[in-house]
């Protein structure tokens, strides 16, 4: 509401993950313990582009993150929901993927979480009295805030379907047709299926795991195998999407038709990436209670109200 945005009084500070002093400037204001825990969500994300610029993704993603839980730990800060991917399976065995499938990453994006992960799995290890991870692996987040007022944003060229559709329509992005990345995939229509979930879901889903790690007895961190507390969970809705399927759901939305044209495959892209959510409903309570209609409606709505972005 207008009385929450003009109430709240959030501090906002401007740097780099990958450069230490950016990271201690955040720490220093608030000193040791002075921060409970972090959300960390900072990273590139693009899959094609990271089998280009892999150095890149590596000292962004991976080097990044462990800057940060060196500076975290100094500060007595060792609580952490660190945001993952559903590419760390890559070409799954089963769909609905559960969380106990192999980590297998497809492409240099994926393994970047993977690293990352691993690397917050063995800090909890080496310091089960102090270190709580929670590693969320989104799957595809879509839509805006329903006001309009937050939405997404990319840089340059949008990276991802939804966005690009909705800068198309806008006129934002002048390209005539949709360039689709092969229809010969093993999915009903042949072009590749993701899971899609509202971005207000997500968030709630990041606030469900804060309150697990604030309890040391929390459901999350029962039954492991040893005594580190680390947990990973699924967030996705469990009902997968074809490019074709968002496609028809865009026009619908934003009453523009997308001419698309089929080309060759993209590196580093699996057929079929949807969740089993299972564990994460069970266990933190999630639920993503919103449907693709409503996030295409309120992308739209963002892009309406913000033609031009920011």
């Amino acid at each position: 509401s207008e009385q929450d945005r003009d109430s709240a009084e959030i501090d906002v500070f401007t740097g780099d993950l990958t450069k230490p002093e950016d990271v201690r400037r955040v720490f220093d204001k608030y000193g040791k313990g002075g921060i409970w825990g972090v959300i960390h969500v900072a990273a590139y994300k693009a899959v094609g582009e990271s089998s280009e610029i892999p150095l890149t993704y590596y000292a962004n993603n991976v080097s990044a993150t462990v800057l940060l839980a060196q500076t975290m730990s100094a500060y007595e800060c060792t609580k952490m929901v660190y945001s993952s991917s559903a590419t760390v399976y890559g070409t799954p065995p089963i769909i609905p993927i559960p969380e106990s499938t192999p980590l297998k990453a497809d492409s240099v994006y994926g393994r970047t979480k993977v690293m990352s992960e691993t690397i917050l799995q063995d800090l909890c290890h080496s310091e089960p009295e102090r270190w709580r991870t929670i590693s969320l692996r989104y799957f595809n987040p879509a839509g805006a805030h329903p006001s309009g007022r937050i939405g997404e944003d990319p840089k340059g060229r949008p990276g991802n379907l939804l966005p690009l559709l909705s800068q198309m329509a806008i006129g934002r992005v002048k390209d005539s047709e949709l360039k689709v990345f092969s229809n010969d995939y093993p999915t009903h229509d042949g072009t590749c299926v993701r899971d899609y979930l509202h971005v207000m879901d997500l968030a709630a889903g990041h606030l469900l795991a804060l309150d697990a790690l604030e309890n040391t007895n929390h459901v999350a961190f029962a039954n492991l195998p040893d005594r580190a507390k680390y947990k990973a969970y699924n967030l996705g809705r469990g009902k997968g999407q074809s490019v074709f399927d968002i496609v028809n759901a865009m026009k619908k939305a934003t009453g523009k038709d997308f001419k698309t044209r089929v080309i060759g495959r993209r590196l580093g892209d699996v057929p079929d990436l949807t969740a089993d959510p299972a564990l994460a409903e069970k266990e933190l309570g999630f639920h993503a209670s919103q449907d693709l209609e409503t996030m295409c409606r309120d992308l739209w709505n963002w892009q309406t109200k913000n033609p031009e972005g920011y």
